[in-house]
């Protein structure tokens, strides 16, 4: 049974079923078949989301864990993380199911691939360092060079000069259009006697501490009850969720990027969670 289980991970119960009494052995039931399944391990599991990653990004990937390997905690501390992401008022998931067992769940086999992207909902834009909460804005149209600007401009630059006043902090974004615009790359330009950026691989969501704290402001928002009923109630949920954020948690973030270098070492570039 395991070895139909893992020719394809997202058969269903019936057609394993259909699949094993097609062989030699004895017929069995739908149920016989799930309580083996069960027995053995192999539960049903969304299939877990990973960053699609080429050749090329699994090298890049590696040759940024090299150069960050031998950072101290002090370092990690100076870094203002940043990312943007989207929350819907109907929140819909639509990961396939797998059979795997415990451990299994970065087999590729047991994943699906997806990139970075953008229902009706509301996209948000925020920071973090060890130090401090950053502010979080609601991103009001799409993301181009000059609305970025403004962002960083309006938003991020009081808070590195509140949190870094003496000019070692240094910020990490990714790679997105809007991020290499030439109007923001000269801004930058202008303040590296203020601040510097962190170099960043491509397609790397998984580096970034930013997206745990989004998946915490997911699932606290989904477990309010009634369901946001429009745009306003959402925003005012999300804004509240962040600025409600346990310093404990995002502190806990950022103790975990030495690990997560050695496990991008470990894993040759490849994805890590």
């Amino acid at each position: 049974m395991s070895h139909l289980v893992k020719q394809n991970r997202r058969q269903t119960v019936a057609q394993l079923t259909v699949q094993y009494n097609a062989g030699p052995s004895a017929s069995v039931s739908e149920h016989t078949v799930q309580r083996t399944l069960l027995d053995m391990g192999l539960c049903s599991r969304r299939s877990t989301r990973v960053p699609l990653l080429t050749k090329s990004h699994r090298q890049l990937r590696l040759q940024w864990a090299r150069e960050y390997r031998d950072w101290i905690m002090d370092k990690w501390k100076r870094v203002a993380w940043s990312d943007n992401s989207r929350f819907l008022i109907h929140h819909v998931d639509g990961r396939a199911r797998v059979r795997r067992l415990p451990g299994e769940q970065l087999l590729p086999s047991c994943t699906t691939g997806h990139t970075q992207a953008g229902g009706d909902g509301i996209m948000l834009w925020g920071t973090f360092s060890w130090a401090a909460l950053g502010p979080v804005v609601v991103v009001e149209h799409t993301m181009k060079g000059a609305n970025y600007l403004n962002i960083i401009a309006d938003q991020l630059h009081p808070y590195m000069a509140f949190v870094f006043p003496t000019g070692n902090g240094i910020f990490q974004q990714d790679n997105a259009p809007c991020h290499k615009a030439r109007i923001v790359l000269e801004w930058f330009e202008k303040h590296t006697d203020e601040f510097h950026l962190m170099s960043w691989p491509p397609n790397s969501p998984d580096l970034n501490p930013m997206e745990h704290i989004w998946d915490v402001m997911e699932r606290q928002l989904r477990a309010q009850t009634p369901p946001c009923p429009n745009i306003s109630t959402l925003r005012d949920r999300c804004l509240d969720i962040w600025y409600n954020l346990s310093p404990v948690m995002y502190q806990k973030l950022v103790a975990s990027m030495p690990r997560r270098v050695v496990a991008v070492l470990k894993a040759k570039g490849d994805a890590i969670r």
